[in-house]
């Protein structure tokens, strides 16, 4: 008796673990903008949405300023930089994050939402980091660990509001974006990583 127990209870497990095992076929192919939404190897971007990132009028303010950002370290590569590499990315910049600025100000009228307005100046903790960064005895090098970092937080942040975001159409903007932005990364740390 204790013997044909062990058997079902064997049997019962086997079954358990094949079930758990299983995938489902329904669910389909992820689109660009939910693998944009839901990355696998940004540790990051799983973690839970702030409540003050997943509401359209901060996520458009920090997405705004970002861009901002991004555009003002890039002029001021272009005057300091002394690798070619550099001021190249930082051109390129430049032209990304206006037309970046462009893609949101457009989600917003789309969208409907006219109550959102973009600042028209660099928030304190983002003008202190530029501040810094022009004093940077290693100017390249400095421009492109903040590149990095300023790229990653972006990243994050959109990858957070394409899944959270209480806005479909600047949801959208956000998982499109992020694909851009991933780009960035990826060059920002080639960039860095030849930078002495």
């Amino acid at each position: 008796m204790t013997r044909h127990l062990l058997i079902a209870g064997a049997a019962v497990a086997a079954f358990s673990l094949a079930a758990c095992g299983q995938k489902t076929e329904a669910e389909g192919a992820a689109t660009p903008a939910q693998q944009a939404a839901t990355p696998d190897a940004n540790p990051a971007a799983t973690i839970p949405t702030p409540s003050n990132e997943a509401a359209a009028p901060d996520f458009v303010a920090k997405a705004a300023a970002s861009d901002m950002f991004e555009i003002e370290a890039a002029k001021l590569a272009q005057t300091k930089a002394k690798s070619a590499e550099v001021k190249k990315f930082a051109a390129d910049m430049v032209t990304a994050h206006t037309k970046s600025t462009e893609a949101l100000k457009k989600a917003i009228a789309d969208s409907g939402q006219t109550v959102l307005v973009l600042p028209t100046a660099l928030p304190a903790d983002l003008q202190d980091k530029l501040t810094d960064l022009g004093k940077a005895e290693n100017f390249d090098k400095a421009y492109m660990d903040n590149q990095v970092d300023a790229h990653q937080a972006a990243l994050d942040l959109l990858q957070r509001y394409a899944q959270d975001g209480d806005v479909a159409g600047i949801k959208a903007f956000a998982a499109t974006t992020a694909v851009t932005v991933q780009q960035h990364l990826d060059k920002a740390r080639t960039v860095r990583d030849a930078v002495k």
